[in-house]
């Protein structure tokens, strides 16, 4: 891991930009004492810079945290593969015409399931690096964000000790099936008029979690539309479960 630049954000945070090989990512301290770290994803396509990641990055770093993230392939500044960008193309096209159901969910099957496969070993070998770093503790990590990708990980990682997941977003059919393996401590956000992402197909997913601490909040609102306390109520999360 190199760190490339770095600053010193009005709310104190230190922003650094880092380069795992060719991965690119950030990462979000306030001390220099080692703090629990929270793996922060996109959904599928959205760059670490994206504004509403960031803002939940700086806020969880101000709560005492490290945060970090990284561009996943295709995803940022990473160069796009012609599959990827072709099965976005069909499925944008696909969701205009007003395909069935079964139609939209094969090309998101077709898209994100790899996308999951890619991303999942390079989200490992930048937690391996961020474990190194003397400002980040060694002790359980939370994970925020992807949902897909956060299964996956929760699943068949044992460092990942709760996770908060938004459920909006297509979760891959094989990907739902590891649900039934995730047991750490979770917390699920539902945006309950999310136009793209059936709340009932949501509640099933919650339901398959293994876990005997799982909570949901259902706010109503569309698929950007989480309230902004929600913040604070998932930093009082990773702070039973983290520390």
């Amino acid at each position: 891991m190199a760190f490339t630049a770095e600053r010193r954000l009005a709310d104190g945070v230190l922003e650094r930009e880092f380069l795992l090989g060719d991965t690119p990512g950030t990462l979000w301290t306030t001390g220099t004492e080692p703090a629990p770290l929270i793996l922060m994803a996109h959904n599928n396509g959205l760059p670490r810079r994206e504004p509403r990641l960031v803002a939940r990055a700086r806020y969880t770093a101000a709560q005492g945290y490290a945060a970090a993230t990284i561009d996943a392939p295709g995803c940022g500044d990473r160069p796009r593969t012609e599959a990827a960008e072709q099965a976005r193309a069909d499925l944008r096209g696909a969701m205009r015409a007003g395909e069935p159901r079964e139609v939209v969910d094969g090309i998101f099957e077709a898209l994100v399931g790899p996308l999951v496969e890619a991303a999942v070993p390079e989200w490992r070998a930048a937690l391996d690096a961020l474990l190194t770093l003397p400002e980040v503790a060694t002790g359980p990590v939370g994970y925020s964000g992807w949902t897909a990708l956060g299964i996956r990980l929760a699943a068949t990682d044992a460092r990942i000790g709760a996770a908060g997941l938004f459920a909006g977003g297509y979760v891959p059919r094989a990907v739902r099936e590891q649900a039934r393996q995730v047991t750490v401590p979770l917390l699920f956000l539902l945006q309950w008029d999310d136009e793209g992402n059936p709340r009932e197909r949501a509640l099933d997913l919650f339901d398959a979690f293994a876990g005997t601490e799982k909570t949901l909040h259902a706010n109503l609102g569309g698929h950007t539309g989480t309230p902004a306390f929600e913040l604070e109520d998932t930093s009082r999360f990773y702070d039973r479960h983290l520390r």
